[in-house]
């Protein structure tokens, strides 16, 4: 079974996206911000990660670049998720690392098709 987490704190985007990828055979885990997706991070080893970029206490920027940092992460795959959509934001989150950039607001289909690509 794959593994998900998904970082927002936005409990709707949350709550469909955790109905969606639960209905697909994955097992998800649930971070609303920076701070609490890395601790999460330090027991499990999600095949993807979810990330906002505007978020509390740590943006998705600052937690990617932790992300980066960890060994045990080097596989997985990040999708940033974010209604922040300038170009400078967009190459910003693929330079820090990011495997993919969607921009809200967004269709559940592309989410879930660009999760089956990366992996």
């Amino acid at each position: 079974m794959k593994k998900i987490l998904i970082v927002d704190d936005e409990p709707n985007i949350v709550m469909s996206l955790e109905y969606t990828f639960k209905k697909n055979n994955f097992e998800v885990f649930i971070a609303r911000d920076g701070l609490e997706a890395l601790d999460i991070l330090k027991t499990n080893f999600p095949d993807v990660i979810i990330l906002d970029v505007m978020m509390p206490m740590v943006d998705g920027y600052a937690t990617l670049e932790q992300i980066r940092k960890d060994k045990n992460l080097e596989h997985t795959k990040v999708i940033f998720l974010s209604a922040k959509n300038k170009t400078s934001d967009i190459e910003k989150g693929m330079a820090l690392g990011a495997d993919a950039y969607l921009t809200k607001p967004f269709s559940i289909k592309k989410v879930v098709e660009t999760v089956l690509e990366l992996l």
